[in-house]
């Protein structure tokens, strides 16, 4: 596995540790790329890109230092939140099961209305997601963070808040880790869960690729955006490549302009 204290030691080596998170792999190479880095200046902002690229074992970063900082997840977290509501039963089909809109108006019209598991990680509503959580409950909610071994496990700060004003803090090399154990269906809980998760995880098409990723944005619920995510892998072919972006929201153009650096960093990689 991939700990906080070591993602950056893991990075700054020649060639990385053995790891539980990339199966069947004895070492990975791994790369610093500062025109990945220039992404983020040209934007007039600090961020950082994390890149696996499955079929050539290799980990390419934007730099040496923010790849390995661990943050707030934000709505990243609605990925392993679906995963354990799927697997508690608090949600039985991602297609069928209506979670009904509370009256409460919000500055996010997609947020005001009924959803199912799949329009909810798509509209990205974090009242449907608290609601998931609150049904969860903490005791099942601790167990399934320690089983799955996502980011820092702490879920201290409330169960509704703990991945947006709470304890709960990942880095990119997690995010990785992660999602790259979700993407070959080897965490550990049922293959019915990871497969339904993979298949309402948000999409977008660039040329003959698929990029599956969430998105996060620190403080969106409360209308003042600080820190972007963008979390998932891209498709192209048969190859394959696990990524993970976060940057620094300074402006209003800061928040779309999320998916736009990501694509061109996938690009500059070669993923897309």
């Amino acid at each position: 596995m991939i700990h906080r204290r070591h993602a950056l030691g893991l990075l700054a080596a020649a060639t990385l540790s053995p790891t539980r998170s990339f199966a069947n792999v004895s070492y990975q190479r791994s790369e610093f790329r500062n025109d990945l880095q220039k992404r983020f200046f040209d934007l007039g902002t600090d961020g950082t890109f994390v890149g696996y690229k499955v079929d050539d074992y290799l980990i390419i970063a934007s730099d040496k230092q923010r790849s390995g900082e661990d943050r707030l997840p934000a709505s990243t977290f609605k990925v392993p939140n679906s995963l354990i509501a799927l697997e508690t039963g608090v949600v039985a089909d991602p297609d069928k099961d209506v979670f009904k809109w509370d009256g409460t108006k919000r500055s996010i019209e997609a947020w005001n209305q009924d959803h199912t598991l799949r329009t909810a990680i798509a509209a990205s509503a974090v009242p449907v997601y608290q609601e998931i959580a609150r049904r969860i409950g903490a005791e099942r909610m601790q167990k399934y963070v320690d089983l799955i071994d996502y980011g820092n496990r702490n879920i201290g700060g409330g169960i509704d808040q703990f991945w947006l004003t709470g304890d709960m803090r990942i880095d990119p090399m997690q995010q990785v880790d992660f999602l790259d154990r979700l993407r070959r269906g080897v965490l550990p809980v049922s293959k019915r869960s990871q497969e339904l998760v993979r298949d309402i995880l948000p999409t977008a098409k660039v040329g003959d690729a698929v990029i599956r990723y969430k998105t996060g944005l620190l403080g969106a619920e409360r209308g003042q955006p600080s820190l972007g995510w963008v979390v998932g892998w891209a498709e192209k072919g048969a190859s394959q490549t696990v990524f993970a972006m976060n940057m620094d929201c300074k402006t209003p153009e800061h928040t779309p302009a999320r998916m736009t650096v990501t694509q061109a960093c996938l690009t500059d990689i070669g993923a897309i």
